[in-house]
């Protein structure tokens, strides 16, 4: 077996988080006391402060509140009505940052709603509302098909109006923040649950089906927080654990995100417990306001812009506990393969390294600022899709403590490695190499496309 250097701390930190009661205790508070956290809300505000305290009694330091100033949505009742070829009304949700509308004219189904199919059929979206489901791999896709890029191919498309119906029976309408860059969308957006979705499809095969569409949603300036807390290093060199703590305002957000979030905070408290003095100063970072477009954490890498060269190594933990193989995706860093590859043999705590990029965690606005980034996510990739997630019924009831445990445990060991790591073979990519990476064949459709919804955004927003 390879030799461990940090058995003792493994030890005591691992046999602390399988028997503390204190990781249930933060799950059920941040759920059941403080509900969805969605921001704007008085349950974002408690928990806020809750994570600051609990920082605080676990003794990290430099403890703060940080402020973040925004664009608020608030939700207000929305309506479908189909007024031909029958007369009827449907329960739906407005998505977060559906401006107030009514839209009245025809269907059109795009299903799956695969990239390609936007351009092909741009005539039949032009002026109508648009209805896609929530499948992310779409026929002849090798990646995660975001709702965001289905909205926005549907606005630069002429699409009116948005329905996003869940593919899964039995789970409700689906919620999902449709904003562009802490602003309202476009179009209005609608959720709509899987039964009703089919419904409309079986309609729409028919012939053609009339709806009325109307969002009365708001938007205000709003503050939220990022929640931030320190175990000082030997060097101002910075190795960062976060996790988003907001979910969306229809349920508690128990598997996303705060099954990362209680992970977070576990591995801040025992490290702190039994981690010594690190080589790199540790922070811990809890983000307000990723729900609607990574709002928190952008806000972050604006106000600490002078700091990331001193960033070592983000280490993102969104929804972590959920995750059911626990494996560690770098945001294509090949030379960190082996380095991570090596710790699994030397925690006796196999788990698979891959690498690949997306754009849709608290990561994201890291990775484009050239710092090394990676998450706790499933290596083997799953385009099933969100589960309970993004829906009423992602509630404490559905989240495994014992995965929230392995999450805590896994990122409490690495954070040690990564800030303790005498050689290390990752330094911030130049602005050149970024722009490099995302033109590559893997990620050159994806890229293309947030370049046109940017521009189409700039000429229309």
């Amino acid at each position: 077996m390879p030799h461990n250097p940090f058995h003792e701390s493994d030890r005591k930190i691992t046999g602390d988080i399988y028997t503390t009661p204190a990781i249930w205790e933060n799950l059920r508070t941040l759920t059941d006391d403080f509900g969805s956290r969605f921001g704007g809300t008085e349950g974002e505000r408690l928990a806020a402060e809750y994570l600051r305290d609990r920082l605080i009694a676990y003794g990290l330091q430099n403890v703060a509140l940080e402020p973040v100033e925004y664009l608020g949505w608030r939700r207000r009742p929305a309506v479908l009505e189909i007024l031909a070829p029958v007369e009827k009304s449907l329960p739906c949700i407005s998505l977060p940052h559906s401006p107030a509308a009514t839209v009245e004219t025809t269907l059109v189904d795009l299903g799956d709603a695969a990239p390609a199919w936007f351009e092909r059929r741009s005539d039949e979206i032009d002026g109508r509302i648009v209805l896609v489901n929530s499948v992310v791999s779409p026929p002849g896709a090798s990646r995660w098909i975001h709702r965001s890029e289905k909205l926005g191919r549907a606005i630069m498309a002429g699409g009116v109006g948005f329905i996003f119906a869940n593919h899964y029976p039995g789970y409700g309408p689906p919620t999902g923040g449709i904003g562009f860059r802490n602003r309202p969308a476009l179009i209005p957006g609608i959720g709509l649950s899987y039964e009703d979705g089919a419904y409309l499809s079986r309609l729409a095969r028919q012939g053609e089906v009339r709806l009325r569409l109307i969002t009365s949603d708001e938007t205000e300036p709003m503050v939220s927080w990022n929640v931030v807390g320190e175990l000082p290093g030997r060097t101002e060199a910075l190795v960062i654990l976060g996790c988003h703590y907001d979910g969306h305002d229809i349920a508690q957000g128990a598997e996303d995100p705060v099954s990362g979030t209680a992970a977070v905070l576990e591995a801040a408290r025992t490290l702190a417990a039994y981690g010594g003095t690190p080589e790199c100063t540790l922070r811990f970072v809890f983000w307000g306001i990723e729900e609607i477009g990574l709002i928190g954490s952008r806000a972050y890498v604006a106000a600490h812009a002078d700091e990331l060269d001193r960033v070592r190594f983000y280490l993102n933990l969104d929804s972590a506990g959920a995750v059911k193989e626990k494996g560690i995706v770098l945001n294509e860093w090949p030379d960190l393969q082996p380095v991570f590859e090596g710790w699994s043999r030397e925690m006796s705590h196999p788990f698979l390294v891959g690498q690949s990029i997306n754009a849709h965690s608290d990561h994201y606005p890291f990775l484009m600022e050239g710092v090394p980034t990676g998450g706790m996510e499933s290596v083997k990739k799953d385009l099933s899709g969100r589960g309970y997630g993004h829906t009423a019924y992602d509630t404490l009831d559905k989240v495994s403590l014992a995965g929230v445990r392995e999450a805590a445990a896994l990122a409490a060991r690495l954070a040690l490695r990564i800030a303790n790591a005498h050689d290390w073979p990752a330094e911030r990519r130049p602005k050149e190499e970024i722009d490099a990476l995302f033109k590559g064949p893997q990620y050159a459709e994806e890229q293309a496309y947030r370049d046109a919804i940017a521009a189409y955004y700039e000429k229309n927003g």
